[in-house]
């Protein structure tokens, strides 16, 4: 174990960060705010205070999310016992391939179970209290845990080394996607078009409406990327469609 693949590491994860979380603040929140500031799902703006403070826990969190890859596959004692791989053809392309898919929904019910359990009134204040004090969201939130949360969340990297055959390139674009789609549901704006939320496709994804939401009342919408558990659990917020139209009715 070198101490510089975790610097590469954390750089991997935190220069992801930085630069999609950095466009969409630059573009949404600086270059055209004035201009689409009528469109925004929550009319007022977050204040200085809290983009310090989004930016300073996710700075946490990249340290930590850091941590599990290092810890887990640069240690002789535990690389050997876990699925990941180099080889691509010791799988096969056809699995290469679906791995992503698969990983993206694995992570969605890990999130979704999680962050249900973080919402129990015994673990809220400890654990994602910090993460809901963002009741209006800028993309600086995406990242912006409480170290505990932090860990919670790095957790499904353990699952993934656990249970399924993950190469590096696996890993590489989950962490990507990962981070796009978390600026995405923390921007304040909602990208897809009006009636998205009632199509066929639009009511299974999640959205930036959606998770806005989340934030402002603490009940309902625990998804990531998808709605097919909040649907089948009932907890999908009943304003959730009708909110929607109203954002982009403006």
């Amino acid at each position: 174990m070198t101490w510089d693949y975790y610097i590469k590491l954390m750089w991997l994860i935190g220069s992801r960060y930085l630069l999609f979380a950095g466009i969409a603040f630059l573009l949404a929140y600086v270059l055209f705010n004035r201009r689409i500031n009528t469109k925004k799902i929550q009319s007022r703006f977050p204040k200085a205070a809290d983009y310090k403070r989004e930016i300073g826990y996710s700075i946490i969190t990249i340290a930590i999310l850091a941590l599990f890859p290092f810890v887990l596959l640069r240690n002789d004692a535990i690389r050997p016992h876990t699925t990941f791989y180099k080889d691509i053809s010791q799988y096969g392309w056809t699995y290469f391939v679906l791995a992503l898919p698969i990983m993206i929904l694995m992570h969605d019910t890990y999130f979704y179970w999680a962050h249900r359990l973080m919402h129990h009134p015994k673990v809220f204040r400890f654990v994602h209290l910090i993460h809901h004090k963002s009741t209006n969201p800028s993309p600086w939130a995406a990242y912006s845990f409480h170290p505990l949360e932090a860990i919670i969340e790095g957790g499904i990297i353990v699952v993934f080394l656990f249970t399924i055959p993950v190469h590096s390139i696996h890993l590489f674009l989950f962490i990507l996607f990962m981070i796009i789609y978390n600026v995405y549901g923390h921007l304040g704006w909602e990208i897809f078009p009006k009636g998205f939320s009632r199509h066929w496709l639009g009511k299974w994804m999640n959205t930036s409406v959606n998770h806005n939401q989340h934030h402002q009342h603490f009940k309902g919408n625990y998804g990531l990327y998808f709605l097919f558990w909040d649907r089948l659990m009932g907890t999908i917020r009943e304003d959730y469609d009708r909110h929607f139209d109203d954002v982009k009715s403006r």
